[in-house]
């Protein structure tokens, strides 16, 4: 009796702990409120930005640089921790001479909504077509982590002239299977970034970065994209740097650089 009273409570314990991780698998992967309060403050040349996305929500972005920049204008999407604040000092930093714009996402304040990964890549394509409609200009899409799956969304349903994926996973369902293996994922993931299948037959030049320690999106992670992005122009491991270090390294810097630099080259003017 006793043996069946031990199965019965690792069994009830697994469900629960499989329900939890069903329920709270939104908060998990958009930490909304951790995003929120690491916002850092805006120089004054900062212009606040505003789009209302189709069901009416509001999204707020930041531009920094001139407008008038001849050069491509940067479009950053972060990681899933990341405000939009700190991806333009950011971005800004590495590339003083380039406009920069970046949006918080849908439900990241003070961005309105609620987020999702389908509502994540709807909203790509609004800023696309609200900053193209503002003025028309060449456009690089950089994504980092999470943000990696909205910018290969984006330029797989929109012609922009660069693509910059950093730490990039082939999907949000392997990912998440990676670190939940005791968990059907597979049943119970309600947000698909399937990257993999994104960049598939895209002639969009693109760059691609991965962290050699990254223990969050680990190297096996990114290596299906390499044989499944057409037109891949730079492929560069960081060998010691993990997915939160990564940044700050100067081969990361110098790796950026030279893709901005690469898509530059080729860009309309």
């Amino acid at each position: 009796m006793w043996l069946l009273t031990l199965v019965l409570g690792i069994v009830l314990l697994y469900a629960a702990l499989v329900l939890l991780a069903a329920m709270f698998q939104t908060k998990m992967l958009f930490p909304v409120q951790m995003a929120a309060a690491n916002r850092p403050l805006l120089p004054p040349t900062a212009e606040r930005l505003e789009v209302t996305t189709p069901d009416g929500n509001r999204l707020i972005g930041v531009r920094l640089g001139a407008r008038s920049n001849p050069k491509p204008s940067l479009l950053g999407f972060g990681g899933n921790a990341w405000n939009a604040d700190s991806m333009a000092l950011y971005l800004h930093g590495l590339f003083p001479d380039h406009e920069v714009i970046t949006f918080h996402y849908r439900g990241y304040p003070p961005s309105g909504g609620e987020p999702s990964a389908k509502a994540l890549f709807a909203d790509a394509l609004t800023i696309f077509d609200h900053l193209q409609q503002e003025r028309p200009r060449p456009l690089v899409a950089i994504g980092f982590s999470i943000g990696s799956g909205v910018a290969s969304y984006m330029a797989r349903h929109r012609p922009v002239n660069g693509l910059i994926l950093v730490t990039p996973f082939d999907s949000l369902k392997a990912l998440v299977q990676e670190h939940f293996a005791w968990a059907p994922t597979g049943l119970l993931l309600r947000h698909q970034m399937p990257i993999v299948d994104l960049v598939k037959e895209q002639q969009t030049p693109t760059a691609m970065i991965v962290a050699g320690r990254d223990t969050i999106v680990p190297a096996r992670r990114s290596e299906p994209l390499r044989s499944a992005i057409p037109n891949l122009v730079l492929d560069r491991t960081i060998a010691d740097a993990g997915h939160n270090d990564l940044y700050n390294h100067p081969a990361f810097v110098a790796a950026m650089r030279e893709a901005v630099a690469i898509f530059e080259a080729t860009a309309p003017r």
